[in-house]
């Protein structure tokens, strides 16, 4: 019997979420209304956009660009804080009605998640029908709008639920193929990222169905294991189950120190973002997560503060791409003044198989993923210094720091 999966995503749903709750408060105005978003600090105009309203999209605002771009775009745009207990609070809602048509939920991210609702069928009906039900209760029960993709993989059911937004329920089944997905822009294919899109081009190949007619032989030498993954997304081949998970309790994995003395070189500043990072990088693998948020913030010797924060094009739980993010979000913000406080933090997370049970993207390779887990069974087994960086011996600096929890290090909205 072939497999009937959803994917259910929440339609801007940081932005969705406080556009509820200020109804719910009495506010008369609806944020989904009028070009709005939420991020950042909107006093300051630091941070970066996290959601966005559709009225916002005509001003070509985009998720993930700095208040400050999105401000000279739409001077008018209204922006409020995150406020991530309440969108927790309605993720959780939302698992909880569908949990009403499956058991076999795998919360994929805080506003999405994957259904097995194959063997939901025999009681429900036809799965369209029943995928409109459900979104037709989201709506009305919860006050938000969701977009539901139907197939009979994980990765066809969220390209198919990205195909119709909002408010919609789209199939995307292998036979739907070639007339659904493969006309479309190769860059709107999950895991190609902006790096990998120039290598497509510059291979003549400009739509998702281009890479799936591809010789592979050829993508396996311009583009190695990843060229080998986009080809089988492309074609929609992916074979992960709907595993059954209600993760999510933790909001992000952060470390912060205070240096005893002051850096004032960037040398001594990105030994300390990679020892940090290191620790981050650890505890994230061993949570399961991905991470699509990283953070910086740092305080100087007169305990001023400054923050700043980018998503990552692809989810990531790998080391050395934090550490190279955190390091470069810490050139952009630091002017030279000493510094007594240094940390990094990532957020916004979803589940790792989805992505880990295949080959990685182009910024890592399988060889890097082993490495880490090697090292990171090492560093469990005998003690964090048990292997270290050259790079540390002789600095001062210890070559991981960490210990200190979320709670510790707060929400970047509320340093910037």
């Amino acid at each position: 019997m072939e497999k009937i999966i959803f994917h259910i995503d929440v339609n801007s749903a940081y932005l969705s979420w406080e556009a509820v709750y200020r109804l719910q408060q009495g506010d008369e105005l609806d944020l989904r209304t009028i070009p709005s978003a939420v991020g950042g600090d909107p006093v300051k105009r630091h941070g970066i956009i996290l959601a966005k309203s559709l009225p916002a999209k005509p001003y070509k605002i985009q998720t993930g660009e700095s208040l400050m771009a999105a401000f000279q775009k739409c001077p008018f745009l209204t922006v409020v804080p995150p406020h991530y207990d309440l969108y927790l609070r309605s993720s959780n809602a939302l698992i909880e009605l569908i949990g009403e048509y499956s058991a076999q939920i795998q919360r994929y991210s805080i506003d999405e998640c994957f259904v097995d609702f194959t063997d939901m069928v025999a009681l429900f009906g036809d799965p369209i029908e029943t995928a409109h039900v459900i979104r037709e209760r989201i709506k009305r029960e919860l006050g938000f709008t969701v977009s539901i993709g139907i197939s009979s993989n994980k990765l066809l059911a969220k390209v198919a639920s990205d195909l119709k937004k909002p408010d919609a329920v789209t199939t995307l089944f292998p036979e739907e193929i070639a007339t659904k997905m493969w006309p479309l822009p190769v860059e709107e294919l999950f895991m190609v990222g902006r790096a990998t899109v120039p290598k497509l081009n510059f291979l003549g190949i400009e739509t998702i169905g281009d890479l799936a007619n591809y010789d592979l032989e050829v993508l396996k030498t311009a583009l190695k294991s990843h060229g080998v993954l986009i080809w089988n997304y492309a074609n929609g081949i992916e074979n992960s189950d709907v595993k059954k998970s209600n993760r999510l309790a933790i909001k992000s994995i952060g470390n912060s120190s205070t240096i005893p003395f002051d850096i004032d070189n960037r040398r001594e500043a990105h030994l300390m973002l990679l020892s940090l990072s290191e620790m981050v990088a650890m505890r994230l693998r061993d949570s399961q997560y991905l991470a699509r948020l990283v953070s910086v913030s740092y305080k100087t010797h007169a305990f001023n503060s400054t923050g700043h924060q980018k998503k990552f094009e692809i989810p990531t739980d790998h080391t050395s791409e934090i550490y190279g993010y955190a390091k470069k979000l810490f050139d952009e913000i630091w002017d030279g003044t000493p510094i007594r406080h240094l940390g990094v933090r990532v957020s916004e997370f979803c589940e790792n198989d989805f992505v880990q049970l295949h080959l990685f993207d182009e910024f890592t390779t399988q060889k890097n993923n082993r490495l880490d887990r090697v090292i990171d069974e090492l560093r469990g087994r005998f003690e964090p210094k048990a292997i270290m960086r050259g790079s540390f011996i002789g600095s001062g600096i210890k070559p991981m720091t960490g210990g200190v929890g979320e709670d510790d290090f707060p929400l970047m909205s509320s340093i910037l």
